[in-house]
């Protein structure tokens, strides 16, 4: 039997006994991957994030410490000396290095090697995955794993792909990649991922991947609200009027679209909009969606994008997770975080799968 859906809040997963490992995180955005950790049970030691609407967010969500600087210019010593360890003691180096530069929403291989907006900045990202191997080289943790675009292994892009997953190996480790599916995990929403895992030469283990869950949350499991139903006193955690309101596709020609779709239809002349099935999980989250009058996943009845209350749940992050800026950058930080259930869910498989068995505890 599907358990009912429910992201436990931060209080609830914070007095969890811990199971004594440490995460290092890089690249922590709004901190979607820190909470799947402490979920988990992990302790996240250190974390890393360079833009600056998320770093607010990060703040107001996580305790610890939390690294602005531009990652090239952080040293692997300096993190060592700021969480008290010495190399090769860190349990776990946690990155998700941009991906818009492989994402096949984006320019993609036109995008190479050039310097050009990403978020609130502007960067070059289709290098930072060398940044990420520097500082696991020189932290030399028990496991890495980094997280992409499943379009990073193909096409173009794969000969990168294979190059990253040489470099891993080059430095120690016994690499294994596969893509999880956020909606087998424990998230309403279709969510596709690449994981890269590598495991150190020295603990002769091989990487360890969840397995899926035998049933899926759908639309209507997260928000139950978005269905009307006679009688039915409104979820207390309904976004309110105001919140339906800055999502409204009034005047704008995806609006217009919207009215033409049925329920679970997506366009043929705006690719991205799609009119939610409730029955279903919501489609991917797209962060460029974030513009209200561009394209993306709405409201199945309600002419309007999913209210930020409603992207938090579809998301797998807790009721309450406080978010920072404009409706597009709070969008913004949650479709670009990994889904807390899915880091909960690599974490486990890791912690059960390789680091209790290398210390004798399975």
């Amino acid at each position: 039997m599907k358990p009912l859906y429910r992201i436990p809040p931060a209080y609830e997963f914070n007095s969890r006994p811990r199971n004594g490992y440490s995460v290092v995180s890089t690249f922590s955005g709004a901190g979607g991957s820190c909470l799947g950790w402490r979920m988990a049970g992990y302790e996240v030691v250190w974390a890393s994030e360079f833009v600056r609407a998320a770093q607010d967010t990060y703040r107001a969500n996580h305790d610890g410490p939390l690294d602005t600087r531009d990652i090239r210019v952080v040293r692997a010593d300096e993190v060592l000396e700021a969480v008290g360890l010495k190399r090769g003691e860190l349990d776990v180096l946690d990155g998700s290095p941009p991906c818009s530069s492989f994402s096949r929403a984006g320019s993609g291989a036109k995008g190479w090697g050039k310097v050009k907006p990403y978020s609130d900045t502007k960067q070059r990202t289709d290098d930072l995955f060398d940044e990420y191997i520097r500082l696991a080289e020189g932290l030399y943790p028990r496991v890495i794993v980094a997280e992409n675009v499943p379009a990073l292994s193909e096409g173009k892009a794969s000969g990168y792909f294979k190059e990253i997953v040489r470099k891993v190996a080059d430095i120690g480790y016994t690499v294994r990649s596969a893509v999880l599916d956020a909606q087998w995990l424990g998230v309403p929403q279709s969510r596709r991922r690449l994981f890269i895992q590598g495991v150190r030469n020295d603990l002769e283990l091989p990487p360890a991947f969840p397995k899926p869950l035998p049933y899926r949350y759908t639309i209507e499991d997260a928000c139950p609200w978005v269905v009307p139903r006679p009688n039915y006193s409104e979820h207390a955690c309904a976004p309110t009027h105001e919140e339906r309101e800055e999502a409204s596709l009034e005047g704008y020609a995806v609006g217009r679209e919207w009215d033409r779709l049925r329920i679970g239809e997506q366009s043929e002349k705006y690719f991205q909009l799609v009119k939610a099935h409730p029955k279903k999980p919501s489609p991917t989250l797209v962060q460029t969606a974030g513009v209200v009058g561009a394209a993306g996943v709405t409201h199945p009845f309600e002419k309007r994008k999913w209210a930020i209350p409603e992207v938090v749940r579809l998301s797998g992050f807790p009721d309450g997770f406080v978010l920072t800026g404009s409706y597009r950058q709070r969008w913004e930080r949650l479709a670009r975080a990994v889904p807390p259930p899915v880091m909960e869910a690599l974490g486990r498989a890791i912690c059960s799968g390789v680091l209790e068995v290398a210390d004798g505890r399975s």
